[in-house]
């Protein structure tokens, strides 16, 4: 941790909005950490694109297969003293959520406006705006699962 403090090397992670047919959010809780409910995503391998690693991850933690995936966001972040770059992928799934069962213990899926408490406090203003963008983004207006639907 010292020569992480020292060096500061560059970080990169991925956040994965996963929207079902119904418009909810996949939330998941790590093994690890804090027990709090939050997107699943992880660490950007060198030189790999940020949608290509939030399919990745996704299909990692919970098996789930990312459609339609746009990024959305590129936020700084410190993390433990260094630079991290957080990049927001969204998409839609067809079908559950398996977790892993080594890093993920659970996922669910949440409509926006019935977030569960244990949401970081970041997140839960953030969410709804994120994903409102990504139903601009590909044409489907605001609650574009909804929408689709009818």
């Amino acid at each position: 941790m010292q020569l992480w403090r020292v060096w500061r090397p560059p970080h990169g992670s991925v956040r994965v909005l996963a929207l079902d047919r119904a418009g909810r959010l996949l939330l998941v809780r790590h093994s690890y950490g804090p027990p709090v409910w939050m997107p699943p995503g992880g660490g950007l391998r060198r030189s790999e694109d940020p949608v290509v690693a939030g399919m990745r991850e996704l299909r990692e933690e919970t098996g789930c297969i990312l459609l339609q995936a746009r990024l959305l966001a590129l936020r700084p972040q410190d993390l433990h003293g260094s630079n991290d770059a957080v990049r927001t992928v969204a998409g839609q799934v067809d079908g559950g959520a398996v977790p892993d069962g080594r890093e993920i213990v659970a996922a669910q899926f949440f409509p926006l406006d019935a977030l569960p408490e244990e949401v970081l406090r970041s997140h839960r203003s953030a969410l709804p705006l994120w994903v409102d963008s990504y139903w601009s983004a590909i044409g489907a207006g605001s609650q574009g699962a909804s929408k689709q639907e009818s």
